[in-house]
Formats: structure tokens, C-alpha cells, sequence
């Protein structure tokens, strides 16, 4: 005897703010086994003679996608026992489905990732998700459809989109990729089944990760630090040795600049553990490099001290307060950087990112080792990279640092 699925509006239980729970009834051999849905609806919008929300139903084709989902799920799971010749009871057919379905929208799974990640303190993970959002939202309209909905047609749909809106195809990837993220997530959440999943057939992949040339000369750089700025604003001088210190110092990215102390500094090194990848960085300090820490460190004594004038701790307390004042200064710094360019008379978009680029370039036509410096390029296998790294024994680097100049 086959089994019968039903999705039906219960009755026998009223919640608090009068609705009804939504139930799967699986019918089988005289037996009745009943298994929530997660909804709830009131009885004035539901039709118990179809088992389905009427036409005004609030949230009607949400509630509506989720009833077929379900349906669909314990079907296919009655044709794979029948097709088997397996005996089974309702019982067991209820046991065997109980990864239940918490339909959520996009939206609403979207931000409860972000808000997780405020909460942790990741807030570059956060600002990224945030961004996945809005950027679908822009695409869509709106937020409100489920990840079921999102399937290889969508996809293209939006990719579409994203060419006519200009956007490189590092950028495409980038937000591929976190939508990606979001879809495994989803689905590790039970909120949207394994079987709806379009990147099997979507892939990521195919688009072009590389980047255009960002370094700049070592000539170049000879004229960034030659160049005189006694006489222009301290936000110039400032955006200038933040750019030369970063090169000097293989290529440390702006946010672990800011959050260099004295106690940073050991045995004419600078060490600290970048907050990216959690590694020990550590590097040796050339004498102009060492000129940049004393003009910004002196009067300064006290380990905990910071050497650049960014961050303060009776100040920025909290994560959130540190990463938005990093941003804020470094929303200041690249834009000076133009200024700095046109003064030293180079033909270049200077940028903290261009120095790091700069610093591993450098490197590399000085005949070092690729995989010493291959992290700072950019490299896609970050894994790999670390492990080249961490073979690497400190000399080696003291040693190719004395390229820079």
C-alpha cells in the first residue's frame, strides 16, 4: 500500500496569536503520522478543502514554496522506497525525513550572518556579507525570495547584470563566491534542501582573477621618498611615510600598521602577528624605515604605546570603534597619496594596496624566491602560500629585504 502526503492546517493545536501550525500528515496502511512545518497560519487564510493558503494569505508564496518543497522532498522519498521494494510505515517515513526545512528568505539569512559576525568582532566578514546583500537586493529588488529560488537561470540572470553594471570580473567572483559561502551556509542550516543547489552546475570558476599591474617601479619609489613635503600638510607627509613604511616592511597592509606598538618592536625587528591570517610577521627594520617609527614614536615610551598617531586605546575600546577608524583614516590616506604622486611627478594611482604590490614586484625582479613573497601578490592558494613561507628561515628574508633599496 502506497503512502499519501498531505500538508494540512492543524486545528487541534491554536497557538498563542490564534493561528494553527502547518503540518506534514503522512498517511500509510491505516496509520496517521503528523510532522511540523515551522509555520503557523489562522484558519481565515487557509482553504481546508485544497490544503492551501487562499489568495490573500500573508506570505502566501513563501508559505506556499515551502508546502511544494516538502511535498516534493517526502515524495521522492516514497518513489526511492517503493522503488526499492523497501516495507515501510508512516512512522518510518516521518523518522527518515527529519531534517526539517526552516524556510528563511535571503534577506533574512543574510542578516543574521552579518549580525553574527558584528557580534564576533569580524567585521571584515560582516562589511562583505553586507555588501553580497545589497548587491542582490540592487539586482532583484528586493530581498524576500527564498535560496530555493535562486537556481543556475537566476544566476546567469544576475551575472547579466553584473557585466552591464561594469564590474571587473574580479569583483563578479568575489561576489560569487560569497553568495557561494551563503548558499553552503544556508543549506548546513537547514534552510534551504541540498537538492536545490545551483553551483554544481553554475561555476564559480570560470571567471578571470587576475588583476591589472598595481606596483610601481623601485625607481618610482626612490622618488616617492625623495620627494620634499616639508611644506605640505602633516596628512601628506603622514600618507607618504604610511605608503614608504609599508614597503620597507614587507609590504604590511594598512590595518596592521595601525596596530603597531613599541612592543612591536624587538632586536631592530618588527614583529607582530597579522590580523588577517594570524601569522608572526617578522621583519627586519632598515634605517629609513627606522627614521619613520622614531619621527612618529618619539616622547613615546611605554610598550603599549602605538607608534603611529591612529588608534587610541582610551578611545577606540571596542572592535568596531578600532575597524571604523581604520577605514575613516584610510579613507584619508589614499586620496593624499594622489596628491603624493603628482608631487614626487610619477604617472601612478598610489594607494597602501600599490605599496604592497610594489614591495613584492621589487622582490621578484631582484630574482627572490616567489614563494617568499607570494602572499603579498595576491595568491589564490593561501594555504599553499603558508606553507611556503613557514619554511623559510629568517636569514633568507633578511637577506632578500636588502633588495628594496
Amino acid at each position: 500500500m502506497n503512502a499519501t502526503v498531505n500538508i494540512i492546517c492543524y486545528k487541534q493545536k491554536t497557538l498563542s496569536n490564534g493561528e494553527h501550525p502547518l503540518m506534514v500528515r503522512v498517511c500509510k496502511g491505516g496509520k496517521k503520522k503528523f510532522k511540523s512545518l515551522g509555520i503557523s497560519v489562522h484558519p481565515t487564510h487557509w482553504d481546508f478543502q485544497t490544503n492551501r493558503p487562499k489568495p490573500k494569505c500573508p506570505n502566501r508564496e513563501l508559505i506556499l514554496k515551502t508546502i511544494l518543497e516538502k511535498e516534493a522532498e517526502f515524495q521522492k522519498e516514497i518513489l526511492e522506497l517503493n522503488s526499492m521494494q523497501k516495507e515501510y510505515t508512516a512512522s518510518y517515513l516521518v523518522a527518515a525525513k527529519t531534517t526539517q526545512i526552516k524556510a528563511k528568505t535571503v534577506e533574512e539569512f543574510y542578516n543574521e550572518l552579518i549580525q553574527h559576525y558584528q557580534r564576533t568582532d569580524k567585521l571584515g566578514n560582516a562589511r562583505t556579507y553586507k555588501y553580497s546583500l545589497g548587491s542582490i537586493i540592487r539586482f532583484w529588488g528586493r530581498g524576500d525570495m527564498l535560496f530555493s529560488d535562486i537556481d543556475t537561470h537566476w544566476l546567469k540572470k544576475y551575472e547579466q547584470w553584473l557585466v552591464e553594471s561594469k564590474c571587473t570580473e574580479v569583483t563578479i567572483s568575489f561576489i560569487f563566491r560569497t553568495l557561494r559561502s551563503t548558499y553552503n551556509k544556508a543549506i548546513e542550516a537547514r534552510c534551504v534542501p541540498k537538492s536545490s543547489y545551483p553551483f554544481h552546475e553554475y561555476k564559480v570558476s570560470k571567471f578571470d582573477l587576475s588583476t591589472s599591474k598595481r606596483a610601481i617601479s623601485k625607481d618610482a619609489i626612490k622618488k616617492v621618498m625623495a620627494v620634499d613635503l616639508s611644506r605640505e600638510k602633516f596628512h601628506i607627509q603622514f600618507s607618504r611615510d604610511i605608503f614608504i613604511f609599508s614597503y620597507l616592511c614587507g609590504g604590511i597592509n594598512f590595518t596592521d600598521i595601525c596596530s603597531l606598538k613599541l612592543s612591536n618592536l624587538i632586536d631592530n625587528k618588527l614583529m607582530y602577528i597579522r590580523k588577517k591570517t594570524k601569522k608572526k610577521i617578522s621583519t627586519p627594520l632598515s634605517k629609513e624605515a627606522m627614521q619613520i617609527i622614531e619621527r612618529y614614536a618619539a616622547g613615546k615610551a611605554k610598550p603599549s604605546d602605538y607608534i603611529f598617531p591612529i588608534l587610541d586605546d582610551a578611545v577606540h575600546k571596542t572592535e568596531i570603534q578600532r575597524h571604523n577608524r581604520i577605514h575613516k583614516i584610510l579613507g584619508k590616506v589614499n586620496p593624499s597619496l594622489k596628491e603624493v604622486a603628482k608631487l614626487a611627478g610619477i604617472n601612478a594611482n598610489l594607494t597602501t594596496y600599490v605599496a604592497r604590490h610594489s614591495f613584492a614586484t621589487v622582490l621578484k625582479n631582484s630574482g627572490v624566491n616567489i614563494a617568499l613573497i607570494s602572499e603579498t601578490l595576491g595568491h589564490s592558494d593561501v594555504a599553499t602560500t603558508q606553507i611556503y613561507l613557514d619554511s623559510f628561515e629568517d636569514s633568507q628574508i633578511d637577506e632578500a629585504m636588502k633588495n628594496l633599496l
